[in-house]
């Protein structure tokens, strides 16, 4: 008794949802339903065509039922209107109304949006170099024993003790006694002599003595036991790989150094975020470890490559840092004003007809020449994309974002036709990226044409009940995305 009472119920339930969709499908299509108060156009077709109002894209040319989900078949009329194309909906004003459609239009503007991007204090990979052994010995005292330290080019870091320098040093004294006594030899033994003193004091040099070095030691009578090592640049140790008393080899690094008078920034940008960025964007950002001072860099390198586990791309900023108030490892907050242009990428008209240098943007010029800092030669801005060629535009087709119908990769919208009754027309664009409550429109859309920003998703709605091309029904193809003109 139960269980036939729950059937019972079940079709009262699926014959309602019938009569509600097959009214909802009247009422959009223009279906003649008795009214007293409602004026109904009336039309004929040439031929019936069924379908499930459950499953729209079954149309059969009689009734019966629907070979998916066996309800009956309810009759199909034609829409409101001669000539109307299958991705096209007419309604009566009534019906526009009631649904309360509301429609803008495409409009050419500014594209602009402050991102906001977070990272941290790196050092600048271009200013660290290391202190190695040029030969092989032994460590005898290490002036720096800490890292952390700042030294200055020329100061002394270690004194090693290594045979092979004892037995070179010992090659040149001699080699400098031996030319002294040959003043009475022939020419073409002094010149000998000299070649041979020429020979030891470059080989000294080739084992890392600086030139004050060898001549000390070519002045003297005897060979030191212990050679000093200065460093060869200013900076912080940021590493000590050695002690008193190790033995090391040819190679071995024993001091890192890392030049802090220029840092790099390292920012993480969202995939989203790629549009908008470009080479030599201006970037100002802040750091809790010196509050309120904003400092500013610009844009030097951007990743090629998306990490994977946090799905950002590296963004660099070279930064001066001359007071050494920056330090590797703070963190910073950054902010770019950036502008996209008609062609959907990032602009900056700063530096239209400017010379720039790829490795560092900060280098700017109004001609041709080589870059101050690596001697790169310098090349024009719009070859690395940062700007437009004249003929293009800079501001961009857009539109609200409420007009988006969006499903997977499809973007859909529903464009008003210019005929004497309601129509509305669906249509496949391309989508740019999202400025805030709109989007910019690639392709599939002119300026002026007027987009539902309300009632769309109702319009959507009686497009799939009518069996027609729709958000939902990807299989019925809308009118394809087509170029857009770049007039106002």
């Amino acid at each position: 008794m139960m269980n036939m009472k729950k059937i019972l119920n079940d079709y009262k339930i699926t014959i309602g949802l019938v009569v509600v969709a097959f009214l909802i499908g009247s009422w959009f299509s223009g279906e003649n339903i008795p009214s007293e108060n409602v004026n109904h156009n009336t039309h004929s077709s040439t031929s019936q065509v069924w379908t499930c109002s459950m499953h729209p894209n079954v149309q059969l040319p009689e009734s019966g039922q629907c070979p998916i989900c066996f309800m009956d078949l309810i009759p199909l009329e034609k829409e409101i209107g001669s000539g109307i194309n299958p991705n096209q909906l007419s309604l009566s004003e009534d019906a526009v109304k009631l649904a309360d459609i509301e429609t803008v239009a495409a409009i050419y503007g500014k594209a602009e949006m402050e991102i906001q991007l977070s990272g941290k204090i790196a050092y600048d990979e271009s200013r660290i170099g290391n202190i190695t052994a040029w030969v092989s010995g032994r460590v005898e005292r290490m002036f720096v024993d800490y890292t952390g330290i700042t030294v200055n080019k020329g100061d002394h870091m270690i004194e090693l003790y290594s045979p092979d320098l004892y037995a070179a040093q010992e090659e040149l004294i001699q080699a400098r006694k031996i030319l002294g006594m040959g003043s009475s030899q022939s020419p073409l033994y002094q010149k000998s002599m000299e070649s041979n003193l020429l020979a030891v004091r470059e080989k000294l040099r080739l084992m890392g003595l600086v030139d004050e070095q060898i001549k000390a030691i070519e002045m003297g009578e005897s060979p030191s036991d212990v050679v000093t090592v200065y460093s060869p640049m200013s900076g912080v140790v940021i590493q000590k790989n050695s002690v008193e008393g190790a033995y090391v080899k040819t190679g071995t690094n024993i001091y890192t150094i890392a030049d802090l008078t220029r840092v790099w920034i390292i920012l993480d940008a969202y995939e989203t975020d790629l549009p908008w960025l470009a080479f030599g964007q201006d970037v100002s950002f802040t750091t809790g470890g010196i509050p309120g001072k904003t400092f500013a860099g610009r844009i030097a390198f951007i990743d090629p490559e998306v990490d994977e586990k946090t799905r950002t791309v590296k963004v660099r900023i070279n930064v001066a840092n001359s007071d050494g108030e920056l330090k590797p490892g703070m963190f910073v907050h950054g902010s770019i004003q950036a502008s996209i242009g008609g062609e959907g990428k990032a602009i900056n008209p700063e530096l239209a007809n400017k010379w720039v240098c790829p490795m560092h943007p900060e280098v700017v010029q109004s001609k041709s020449g080589s870059c101050p800092i690596c001697e790169m030669d310098l090349v024009q801005s719009e070859s690395m994309g940062i700007v437009h060629t004249p003929g293009h535009r800079h501001d961009s087709l857009l539109i609200p974002a409420s007009a988006v119908l969006k499903t997977g990769n499809r973007a859909i919208v529903y464009v008003k036709v210019p005929v004497d009754e309601p129509t509305f027309e669906g249509r496949e664009i391309v989508l740019g990226p999202r400025v805030g409550d709109q989007y910019v429109v690639k392709s599939g859309l002119v300026a002026g044409e007027e987009v539902v920003v309300k009632g769309n998703f109702k319009i959507d709605s009686a497009m799939q009940i009518s069996a027609k091309p729709s958000m939902m029904n990807a299989s019925l193809d809308l009118e394809k995305a087509q170029p857009m003109s770049h007039q106002h």
